[in-house]
């Protein structure tokens, strides 16, 4: 997988600034048809323990 950065610390797969999950899936956030980031979600994030 392509290197993804990741500044959210709270994700379980953020190793340093870095997405660590095996797959990420990224969805429209509330719209059916995403013209920013803002309007997008990542599915993939799992809270640290």
């Amino acid at each position: 997988m392509p290197n993804i950065k990741c500044t959210v610390t709270e994700c379980a797969y953020n190793s340093n600034v870095m997405c660590d999950a095996p797959m990420i899936q990224v969805n429209h956030c509330g719209t059916q048809n995403s013209h920013t980031s803002e309007e997008t979600q990542c599915d993939t994030f799992k809270p640290k323990a």
